[in-house]
């Protein structure tokens, strides 16, 4: 099948078709219905490898770390409804933490002629970002520098968010305020989400006169397990920990659990997502919502729009809050 048959079909032009096809501006929902009938009643379907010689291939490239965390299943409902009514298609990539498979995919992305990139969280040195957003259309999530100007971000504020943990522990009465945090790379930037939080988290210690204490793994189960074991086994185990993130915050009130400590009784813990698992009665957990849907959608509508043109930066900033559950709650 070829576009003169869906034309014939549907009883237009050949360039009525093809505007359909690049979503071409003026076109009516009246003329839009009519084509996509034809096209699926005919089974005609664009080879997306034509379609990127013609221009755009309406595939979106999207990397992430780890798909178990469910925070980025939040971020992916977002980016979903955003596209609904668009012709674009998202094609995840997940780069497992690691710079080198990041970077491949990267250039897997490009070689398949995508038409933008959304990459959360990336692990690329600033300079390369900026060197790859010249290449295509970027929308970094998780990325904080607002004086980018080659690409867009969206953002929760993660110093704000630590802050407000801190301060919602002291007011339950919490003296030894620990953190649960992410063992970086020496080369990791200070545009991570992990350091900014870090920053809040111990700038709010000092304000309060209190001496941070921050224990660091590496994002896989038995390296969170393992330090989570280590703190709460040892002399000085805190009275309430902040945990980076839900993932990891989960895992520690397991581990926690199965030592025979109580929760908050021994140790109140607080997550950072507010991800669906927060609310289960088992864990009925505290944690920040940055409201991981936003992020998504609003990075989706960013980056449609740099596609379609837009040349001038924009850098969404998300404000944070504490959802308050039973695990930081004094009995």
């Amino acid at each position: 099948m070829t576009i003169r048959d869906v034309a014939r079909d549907a009883g237009v032009s050949v360039a009525a078709v093809s505007k359909v096809l690049r979503d071409a501006y003026g076109v009516s929902e009246a003329l839009r219905d009519k084509v996509r009938a034809s096209m699926a009643r005919l089974g005609y379907r664009p080879l997306a490898a034509a379609r990127g010689m013609r221009g755009q291939t309406y595939t979106l490239g999207i990397t992430l770390s780890d798909i178990r965390n469910p925070f980025f299943a939040d971020i992916m409902t977002g980016i979903n409804a955003a596209l609904e009514r668009t012709q674009y298609q998202p094609l995840l990539g997940i780069n497992q933490g690691s710079k080198a498979i990041e970077g491949d995919l990267i250039e897997s992305m490009l070689d398949r002629q995508m038409d933008g990139l959304i990459l959360i969280a990336p692990h690329i040195p600033v300079d390369a970002l900026a060197a790859l957003a010249r290449r295509i259309p970027i929308v970094a999530i998780g990325h904080h520098q607002p004086d980018a100007t080659a690409f867009d971000t969206v953002n929760n504020d993660d110093e704000l968010g630590a802050r407000l943990v801190v301060q919602h522990l002291a007011d339950g009465g919490y003296k030894t305020i620990g953190m649960f945090s992410l063992a970086l790379d020496r080369g990791s930037p200070e545009t991570a989400v992990t350091w900014k939080r870090e920053q809040g988290y111990r700038a709010a210690m000092e304000e309060l006169g209190r001496p941070p204490s921050v224990v660091r793994a590496a994002l896989t189960l038995r390296e969170i397990q393992t330090a989570a074991r280590h703190l709460l086994q040892g002399p000085d185990r805190p009275e309430a920990l902040f945990c980076w993130t839900d993932f990891v915050a989960l895992e520690v009130i397991s581990v926690a659990i199965g030592l025979g400590l109580s929760i908050p009784g021994d140790l109140a813990v607080v997550g950072y997502d507010n991800t669906m698992f927060c609310e289960l009665a088992q864990n009925d957990m505290t944690s920040v919502d940055q409201s991981g849907e936003t992020l998504g959608l609003q990075c989706a509508r960013l980056l449609v729009e740099r596609i379609r043109g837009r040349t001038d930066p924009q850098h969404l900033l998300i404000q944070p809050r504490v959802v308050a559950r039973a695990s930081s709650r004094r009995r």
